[in-house]
């Protein structure tokens, strides 16, 4: 990539709605699993970077943040950068004093400058990586000045939205390594599943709106139902990770349930009766996610985004992925399973609809309503 800097400066001066398509056709061609980190390091350009790295940082995330307005694309890519950075302490850096004093210190650099410039991201001295992605993590953490340096250029309404979010991500994570680390690494009640996955993607939701509120002109300030509202449909965002990653997360010693307290570090799933549990853990997560389902239509039509808008397009995408899981989770646990599009083309195609009409994007919305509440009728 630095091969060619009048190509890449040429890409980034470009309008970003011209911009857009070429980042979402390369984030869907990036291979997770393989990063190509010699790339990644090679990259100077502070923006460059951050779109860059993002596909390895996000999962669907990425190309529903390049989906959103200009204004806010790119403080939400640099949002999602430093939760992964904070992600990255919580996850490989083993020793619970220094992962907790490097959340914190991170968290509190964004509001101290030295020439112009943030202080130094914490660096992570034996991390415990695993995989290749872990590498690009990491990565990204050596690297957090370039990200320091698109942050900067906001002006203070973004910066603080920014901010706030990473301040109460490191508070989060603080806890739940805390809480996991107390209780054998396992939540105990729904009440602290709640707590978790609100630190998790509640955050992250309140952000979302938050910012697109600034796009539009209005204050950033949410009631505390607008903000209810997010914080469920983080939620519910989050019990599709948790879902999905059950058996993951009980090879590293992580239960979400204590109903799977016992099978904590287990290595293989054959067992019928582990499997029955890990079957029944995974349709109360589904249920308690329908639950949350009506908040996302209140949460869009508090934005009262204008007639044309690709943040409803970006909102109307996220919960068409959220429900492409969702549809195969219930037939993976014997619950009848709803119709619905599966090839990522087909998402985009009802996707782009909803850019130029309300009307598309609550039909879409009323439709995964009701596919999610009855499939989660009693069988």
């Amino acid at each position: 990539m630095t091969g060619h800097p009048r190509r890449h400066k040429l890409r980034l001066v470009l309008p970003f709605w011209l911009r857009r398509p070429f980042l979402i056709l390369g984030d869907l061609s990036t291979s997770r699993e393989r990063p190509d980190l010699d790339r990644l390091a090679s990259i100077d350009d502070p923006e460059a970077f951050v779109w860059a790295i993002l596909p390895h940082a996000a999962r669907t995330f990425s190309v529903c943040i390049a989906l959103l307005p200009a204004r806010s694309a790119l403080p939400a890519a640099v949002a999602y950068l430093y939760c992964r950075m904070l992600d990255t302490y919580e996850d490989l850096v083993p020793d619970r004093s220094s992962r907790d004093a490097s959340l914190r210190a991170f968290a509190a650099r964004l509001s101290q400058t030295d020439a112009g410039r943030l202080t130094p991201a914490p660096t992570i001295e034996d991390a415990s990586d695993r995989d290749e992605r872990d590498r690009a993590h990491l990565l990204l953490v050596r690297r957090a000045e370039l990200v320091d340096r698109v942050f900067l250029s906001f002006d203070e309404p973004a910066r603080r939205v920014v901010r706030e979010l990473v301040r109460d991500m490191a508070d989060g994570m603080r806890w739940s390594s805390a809480t996991f680390e107390e209780q054998g690494g396992v939540l105990t009640d729904e009440h602290q599943l709640v707590q978790y996955c609100r630190h998790v993607l509640g955050n992250p939701a309140v952000f979302g709106v938050r910012l697109l509120r600034l796009e539009y002109g209005a204050p950033p300030e949410l009631s505390a139902e607008e903000r209810e509202d997010a914080m469920r449909v983080g939620e519910m965002v989050q019990l599709a990770n948790i879902t999905r990653d059950v058996e993951k997360d009980l090879r590293r010693g992580i239960a979400y349930d204590v109903a799977l307290r016992d099978d904590l570090r287990r290595t293989e799933f054959s067992d019928p009766l582990l499997a029955e549990r890990c079957r029944a853990v995974r349709e109360r997560l589904l249920r308690m996610a329908v639950a949350r389902i009506p908040a996302y239509r209140r949460v869009l039509d508090a934005m009262r985004l204008p007639r044309f808008s690709v943040a409803r397009a970006s909102a109307v995408l996220m919960l068409l992925f959220t429900e492409r899981y969702f549809r195969g989770c219930a037939r993976r646990i014997g619950l009848a399973a709803w119709d619905g599009p599966e090839a990522t083309l087909a998402l985009f195609a009802r996707t782009i609809r909803a850019t130029v009409s309300r009307r598309v994007a609550h039909r879409e919305i009323a439709r995964i309503e009701r596919a999610f509440l009855s499939a989660a009728q009693p069988l």
